[in-house]
């Protein structure tokens, strides 16, 4: 799910909109399609919960969420320098992003990967597809202006339903660990706060994404890094594929994912973007079915197709 402050827009203009030699050069040069792109962010997101199952065999969720945000970071503040972009500047400003990295970063990703010590990936990647259920039901208290539509209202219900599908309500939850369900529903909440508070605070800003992502990653990497120095002993060894797993999910997952984000919102928008939210869970069941051995029930898949489904009534009738 996106975690960035993908509001602010960007600050300044390119070579493109003010040189007319490089606007004619601009049609010829090609880059990669979107729908390449838009596979990939799939694909990524999508594995990141294996990564986190994977990663929590050899380390503490918390370590692998401080290896996750400060590989993260590495591959972000190598793009801003590679592009001569300063980091944020002022006071107040590192506060806010202070409290978007905690919301968006630091307890998300740390609720998730605790939550993977309880239920399966494919669990956890179903509930992150709740965050747009969350939003609406956030958005009518903490933002006067939207206002939700009788779609909007019956595609919460729906996703909710899908959600008891998911778990077995019906039987008591028997085989879902209820704290690992709670944590991993609890993570997708707080994207959507971790929006809201962006939209208050962060909107409109001059600095690019690039900056203001940066500084929220190596906000949220110290923070965890302060928190899992506490809370954590150092790991007895740091088997390879573990090791590998917090790389991958820190490379890919967070810093080459973000930048990916960006490049789809600019080239069509973030309707069309933010469907990538639809393919995410069915990746990760997938990727747990067939690589971690993980149990596929009748009731996962039913439910899934039903959380999607509301979470699509939600955003398309926005």
């Amino acid at each position: 799910m996106p975690a960035t402050p993908a509001s602010a827009p960007a600050r300044a203009r390119t070579t493109h909109d003010t040189d007319p030699r490089a606007s004619a050069a601009a049609p010829r040069r090609r880059g990669v399609d979107w729908r390449v792109k838009f596979a990939a962010l799939s694909l990524i997101w999508g594995f990141s919960f294996l990564f986190m199952k994977v990663g929590n065999r050899g380390f503490a969720p918390l370590q692998v969420t401080f290896g996750r945000l400060a590989a993260g970071s590495a591959v972000l503040l190598v793009v801003l320098v590679a592009r001569r972009q300063p980091l944020p500047r002022g006071v107040g400003l590192w506060v806010r992003l202070a409290v978007a990295a905690f919301l968006l970063n630091a307890l998300p990703f740390a609720l998730f990967a605790y939550s993977e010590q309880r239920i399966p990936s494919q669990l956890a990647g179903i509930c992150n597809a709740t965050s747009p259920l969350w939003g609406m039901l956030l958005s009518v208290v903490a933002l006067s202006e939207d206002r939700p539509s009788r779609r909007r209202v019956a595609g919460l219900g729906l996703g909710f339903l899908g959600v008891l599908t998911v778990l077995g309500a019906w039987q008591g939850f028997h085989g879902v660990d209820p704290l690992g369900a709670v944590l991993a529903l609890a993570a997708s909440l707080s994207y959507p706060v971790g929006w809201i508070w962006v939209r208050r605070t962060l909107a409109g800003r001059p600095e690019s994404h690039l900056t203001l992502t940066t500084g929220q990653l190596l906000l949220g990497t110290a923070q965890l890094g302060i928190v899992t120095v506490f809370a954590t002993h150092l790991p007895a060894g740091f088997a390879l594929a573990p090791t590998l797993s917090v790389l991958a999910l820190g490379v890919l997952g967070t810093g080459l994912a973000f930048l990916l984000q960006y490049g789809l919102v600019a080239e069509v928008g973030p309707t069309t973007a933010q469907t990538v939210t639809y393919l995410t869970p069915l990746v990760a069941t997938v990727a747990g079915v067939t690589l971690l051995g993980e149990a596929l029930h009748w009731n996962t898949l039913v439910g899934a197709v039903i959380v999607l489904l509301g979470a699509a009534l939600v955003q398309r009738a926005r």
